[in-house]
């Protein structure tokens, strides 16, 4: 039975072999993302699959930061963009294109985009093109065009709940291919109903039952938007001041909506001004 209440993060370890893995399931978190838009079923599932995969591939960050998965195409889906930092915090959101029909592929000539930021400034990013049919092939040929680690996904999602299993090759496990090619080959067996449906012992005991695996405690995981009026701010002086005034004489106030979660933030003339005061280094206080 599906636990819609919980949401969290495992991590676990092949105690014979270099492997590591993990399971997300995403609730709660999952839904408060997807009732910010109207997604069609497709795109819906994409965004979901590809927030369990953030999830999931955000354990691999070694320091404080996020991880931003951006796939950008010219199929149904133009863009898709899906966050998780290392407080175990997720945000998404896909553009689409709603004059598509059926004969449009949902992901054609697109580009994966990986990006992990730290606070500190520090980026690190891995761009491939990629011809595939749905976020977790797109990953997986992330992985092999970039020469990573080998890693693998396996991702679904409803209208209830999003999750992911993962399974990386570790860095030193030398010429140990056969045993991680045998548990892809088991991993592969998993349905979208198991993924969606199962616990994690029970999913890895079905799995992985020969083998020695240690679980670890589980992370929550939640949405979380860090949008903020002082960042609202700061891009719209990037804009310059002449636009905003010409926005300002056709609507009398700049409006702008968050796409991660809906939050306005409205700027009249006299908070227009501010941003540009010498010195101003907030954004003025106002009506959200």
């Amino acid at each position: 039975m599906k636990d819609k209440a919980n949401d969290y993060l495992y991590r676990f370890l092949f105690e014979s072999f270099g492997v590591r893995g993990g399971f997300v399931r995403l609730g709660a978190s999952w839904r408060a993302i997807r009732e910010k838009h109207d997604y069609p079923a497709p795109v819906s599932r994409a965004l979901g699959e590809a927030m369990a995969a953030v999830a999931l591939l955000s354990t691999t960050i070694k320091f404080q930061g996020s991880l931003v998965m951006q796939l950008l195409g010219e199929g149904v889906i133009r863009s898709l963009v899906a966050q998780a930092t290392d407080r175990r915090t997720l945000r998404g959101v896909a553009r689409f294109d709603d004059a598509a029909d059926e004969s449009t592929p949902l992901v054609e000539g697109a580009r994966l985009v990986l990006t992990a930021e730290s606070p500190g400034g520090e980026r690190y990013q891995g761009i491939v093109p990629v011809e595939a049919h749905g976020v977790a092939e797109a990953l997986a040929r992330y992985f092999e065009q970039s020469e990573q680690l080998p890693t693998r996904l396996w991702l679904a999602a409803d209208e209830e709940v999003a999750a992911g299993l993962f399974l990386q090759r570790m860095p030193g496990d030398g010429d140990d291919a056969e045993n991680w090619q045998r548990v892809v080959v088991l991993a592969d067996t998993l349905g979208d109903e198991e993924l969606l449906s199962l616990d994690v012992e029970t999913l890895l005991h079905r799995l992985f039952h020969e083998e020695t695996v240690r679980l670890f405690e589980p992370e929550p995981v939640s949405f979380r938007c860090d949008c903020s009026r002082e960042r609202v701010g700061e891009m719209l002086k990037a804009m310059g001041e002449g636009e905003l005034a010409q926005i300002l004489d056709e609507m009398g106030e700049v409006e702008v909506a968050c796409e991660f979660c809906g939050q306005q933030y409205r700027f009249d003339s006299v908070d227009v001004a501010r941003l540009f005061q010498p010195g101003a280094s907030d954004a003025p206080e106002g009506v959200h």
